[in-house]
């Protein structure tokens, strides 16, 4: 059992799981949209994704490899029996064994300890490459249900923008009717609606591409998931110089290396290593349907028995030299893609660790934007109710039109929306960085505290 499969076990009960799934069960069988907490997106992803399934089978394979490696030094019986058909008649050259045992053994051999030790750190190896897989699906389907959540919060801002510029409209439509304002403010005000209705259909397109994305990775149908948002919890603020650990992935591919390096060093001493086997076989004959017993000075005995030592020493074999190197360049294969791999995460962690500090600071750049826009559009508020407080003075601003109490709600709805794009960049950074860094278990047990 892989340490993440203890995690969730020790945090995620057998009873609360099944409750939880039933209640799932209900709404999709309902064909509803159900609020599905994050915790239990990534639970059923994680059961459900092939990726995690396969890595499930070659943690058995590699499992039952060890074990066939560890079995050879166990002495296997075997049985063996027949009747002749027909009579014999002759001299046929073989005894009449009716029936036979035999046990072997493999009592010495250096290349076979060898492929044992391989064999075990290749279990490991299978192990944390699951565990990967466990946390990779955990990323993805974290990322997408963020960004629907997202997404579904910008469609609410989207249709407010869509009322707002109907109204700009309407009152535009009346104004250029009245002769108050030009003709190109009205055609100004339907450009902005149909940009907004444009933008509302993106996010509407997007939404149903990230529920897709959704039902593929938990089974669930399409269109059955409607987010929580407070089910998301904080994403821990890590950054490179917390320190990184290895992750899984590259952990699993430093291990196959080094199982790589096991056999190839096996293959090796195989060429110069004797090898000590134990062998041990019983024959019952019979003289039934035979007439053997004419062609020895004896009569056959019954019940035959021997054993004994089979010690292969290699002498001169270029087959087993040739797989040798075969295995070391494999052995060397294997170390370079692992040392590729650490490398290529290396440069990852530095590639978001520094758009971080940028997403960080746009996010705050936003965050401000929404803030700045929110006073503003009180102001206009106020001096739509109040007057600019000029009465009309020489030199003082002329005073606001209805129009721009609707341009202002949309500008306002505007930075609203680019803040919320903000944090979502910021959010997957953070992400994609904790798996990066080897801390998506810092995640997941953000995820079993909601």
């Amino acid at each position: 059992m892989t340490e993440k499969m203890q995690v969730k076990r020790r945090h995620n009960p057998r009873g609360h799981r099944a409750w939880l799934l039933a209640a799932v069960a209900l709404a999709v069988a309902a064909r509803l949209p159900a609020q599905v907490s994050l915790r239990t997106v990534v639970e059923l992803a994680q059961q459900n994704s092939a990726t995690v399934r396969l890595a499930g089978a070659d943690v058995a394979k590699a499992r039952a490899a060890l074990s066939e490696s560890k079995d050879a030094f166990i002495p296997s019986l075997s049985f063996t029996s027949g009747l002749p058909a027909f009579p014999e008649v002759g001299f046929t050259g073989a005894l009449p064994t009716i029936w036979g045992a035999t046990v072997q053994s493999m009592v010495f051999s250096v290349p076979l300890i060898r492929y044992t030790q391989a064999a075990r750190i290749g279990l490991k190896a299978a192990e944390l490459s699951q565990k990967d897989a466990l946390d990779q699906v955990a990323l993805d389907a974290s990322t997408a249900y963020i960004e629907l959540d997202t997404v579904d919060a910008e469609l609410g801002v989207a249709r407010q923008q869509e009322e707002y510029a109907g109204r700009m409209v309407a009152i535009e439509q009346q104004r250029a009717e009245s002769g108050v304002d030009p003709l190109s403010d009205l055609l100004q005000a339907q450009l902005t609606a149909a940009q907004l209705k444009l933008k509302r259909l993106h996010l509407e397109t997007r939404a149903a591409t990230l529920s897709e994305q959704l039902s593929t990775l938990t089974g669930l149908p399409a269109g059955s998931i409607t987010p929580d948002h407070s089910s998301i919890p904080e994403i821990p603020a890590i950054t490179a110089d917390d320190g990184p650990r290895a992750t899984a992935g590259i952990e699993s591919a430093q291990l196959l290396a080094a199982s790589r390096e096991r056999v190839a060093k096996g293959d090796q001493e195989r060429v110069w290593f004797p090898q000590v086997a134990f062998g041990a076989i019983y024959n019952r004959n019979t003289t039934l349907l035979n007439n053997t017993n004419q062609y020895y000075n004896h009569y056959l005995p019954a019940n035959n028995f021997s054993s004994g030592f089979n010690i292969q020493l290699p002498l001169f074999d270029v087959t087993a030299h040739a797989k040798a190197r075969e295995s070391a360049a494999d052995a060397l294969r294997a170390k370079v893609e692992a040392e590729q791999a650490q490398k290529q995460n290396d440069v990852r962690i530095a590639e978001l660790s520094a758009s971080l500090r940028e997403l960080g600071t746009e996010a705050e750049i936003a965050r401000l934007e929404s803030q700045i826009a929110s006073e503003q559009l009180k102001t206009v508020m106020t001096q739509l109710e109040f007057g600019n407080g000029t009465a009309g003075g020489p030199g003082a601003p002329p005073q606001l039109s209805p129009r721009a109490e609707q341009q202002a709600r949309i500008d306002e709805r505007q930075k609203y929306m680019d803040s919320l794009d903000a944090g979502l960049d910021l959010s997957k950074a953070r992400l994609n960085l904790l798996r990066a860094l080897g801390h998506m278990q810092d995640w997941l047990n953000e995820l079993h505290t909601k």
